[in-house]
């Protein structure tokens, strides 16, 4: 069982916490995020530091305590460095580019694919073939990448598709005759 609950999330300078019953409020540098957390886990404020105990007689208190803690200690290293995904376009002819607040994608279809970018979320094309989604909620940043990677899943003949910059196709040896 994990005890992540109970080692503290220390909260750096510029970063403002302000938690309101179950409601907590993270304000800093990069923008601001919202979280209402389960009423089986109770929060404390020591300092620089937060605490998250289970609360008394809560059956499931602890997990929520720890899955509390994750969600906190990501939007106060949100709102203060920010999260970002890189994608890397492998294909002859797959490309990207940003065409005001879409990104235009080309990965060998018929048609070229125009993802809206959602709010909160700003995606860059360094060059042709590399996409860098990033933002300051951790869940959105992982969800638009997903959505992004899931219009071409790298397939593991040719290993040709959308991939993370740190993935690691696994190759399968082709027919033999």
């Amino acid at each position: 069982m994990s005890r992540l609950s109970r080692s503290p999330v220390s909260v750096p300078s510029g970063v403002d916490v302000t938690i309101d019953g179950q409601h907590v409020h993270v304000k800093g540098s990069k923008g601001t995020l919202e979280h209402d957390a389960h009423p089986s886990v109770v929060m404390l404020r020591e300092d620089a530091t937060l605490c998250f105990r289970p609360a008394e007689g809560a059956d499931n208190g602890e997990a929520l305590a720890g899955t509390t803690r994750s969600l906190v200690n990501n939007m106060i290293v949100g709102v203060s460095q920010g999260f970002q995904k890189k994608l890397r376009l492998i294909g002859v002819g797959y490309r990207a580019q940003m065409q005001g607040s879409t990104l235009n994608i080309a990965l060998g279809f018929s048609h070229p694919i125009d993802f809206p970018v959602p709010e909160g979320i700003s995606i860059e094309t360094p060059s042709n073939t590399e996409i860098v989604v990033s933002g300051i909620d951790k869940q959105k940043v992982g969800q638009t990448a997903a959505v992004i990677r899931g219009f071409r899943p790298p397939e593991p003949y040719k290993g040709k598709g959308v991939r993370y910059s740190d993935e690691n196709v696994i190759r399968k040896e082709a027919k033999k005759k």
